[in-house]
């Protein structure tokens, strides 16, 4: 009798059970224990296959979702493909309105993964007809046997993280952990992880990151939403210009703002110092980590899980392209080394 084939079926078996990596370089100057959750070892490279597993595999359950019906989302790229890659197992068409501040990388990527892509100016109010969140709404309208996940708006985003990221992150630490870092856009992530984690230790700090220019640290310190916090910023799938309700701010213990600039240039230390290729928003939580341990946020006792989000393959136009960061102004006198590291041969 021959030996079974050691295989999984398809590529979606390969979602969640992401490792968690110390950090050693890039904290060594910052008292506690650092640990990454490292969502780019997920297929589709970031954390958003868990959602849109989960709530694709929910919509069938519930008989929503039907054979050659069509998935329509609102993304700035991650969920558009985690969605676009369980679409093409499961064979629905894929439908994706994009933010015109997602990397050339994620739209070029979209597209290959034969979902139809409309890109919608980022800097216009959510209400606006051109939106993302407005497109993305009428196109759920015109077509017939389609589902609008709404990320945003979708409480199964909270649940997946609360059955996956969250156990996970307690098994692999063994309950040791104290302080969970993670970015908030949708706010699933950190509100999922952090619901099933303060079930456990109610002790257990929450520390959210929000981008300069969006409306999420305000909301949650003064619950009024404050239309002159918006204004353009260019960190993707961080922040937001309105109120999801799949953020559980009641969750959330503090909040902290991180720039543009400096979340690039972390992003890039991280790979410089820990051989991790990480994504924008990746740079943007281990950011907001140093500003937290500015702040006497962490001990020399704590065990802070950083949640990592995505891939740096992602943004190679973009906090990898040295000509692309100088054209934001992010290479200064302090930096600028960053930039020199190539010599051309002629």
């Amino acid at each position: 009798m021959r030996e079974e084939i050691n295989a999984y079926n398809n590529v979606l078996e390969l979602i969640g059970n992401t490792p968690l990596i110390k950090l050693n370089r890039v904290t060594e100057n910052i008292e506690g224990n650092f640990y990454a959750k490292v969502e780019a070892f997920n297929p589709g490279h970031s954390t958003k296959d868990r959602i849109a597993l989960y709530i694709i595999n929910e919509a069938e359950r519930r008989g929503i979702l039907k054979p050659g019906d069509t998935i329509i989302e609102t993304t700035s790229g991650n969920t558009g493909f985690s969605l676009a890659m369980v679409s093409i197992i499961k064979g629905y068409d894929c439908i994706l309105a994009v933010s015109s501040k997602s990397s050339k990388d994620k739209i070029d990527m979209l597209r290959t993964m034969g979902a139809k892509v409309y890109v919608c100016p980022a800097n216009v109010s959510a209400d606006d007809k051109r939106s993302y969140y407005s497109v993305a709404k009428r196109l759920h309208e015109e077509t017939k046997g389609s589902i609008y996940i709404n990320q945003y708006f979708n409480d199964l985003n909270i649940d997946a993280h609360y059955n996956t990221t969250g156990p996970e992150i307690w098994e692999q630490t063994k309950g040791q952990i104290t302080h969970l870092v993670a970015c908030s856009g949708t706010g699933g992530t950190i509100s999922g992880t952090a619901r099933f984690l303060k079930e456990k230790n109610p002790n257990i700090r929450i520390l959210g990151v929000d981008a300069y220019g969006s409306v999420l640290k305000k909301y949650h310190e003064t619950k009024e939403f404050d239309s002159e916090e918006i204004y353009p910023y260019r960190i993707e799938g961080l922040g937001k210009n309105l109120i999801p309700t799949a953020t559980d701010f009641d969750m959330i213990d503090k909040f902290i703002k991180v720039s543009d600039e400096e979340s690039a240039h972390t992003a890039r230390e991280i790979s410089r110092k820990e051989g991790l290729f990480v994504g924008y928003t990746s740079g943007a939580a281990m950011q907001a980590v140093k500003q937290f341990a500015e702040e006497g946020e962490f001990t020399k006792d704590s065990n802070i899980v950083v949640i990592f989000p995505d891939h740096g393959s992602r943004y190679m136009s973009k906090i990898y392209s040295d000509e692309w960061m100088g054209e934001q102004g992010f290479f200064d006198s302090v930096n600028i080394e960053e930039a020199q590291k190539i010599e051309i041969i002629k």
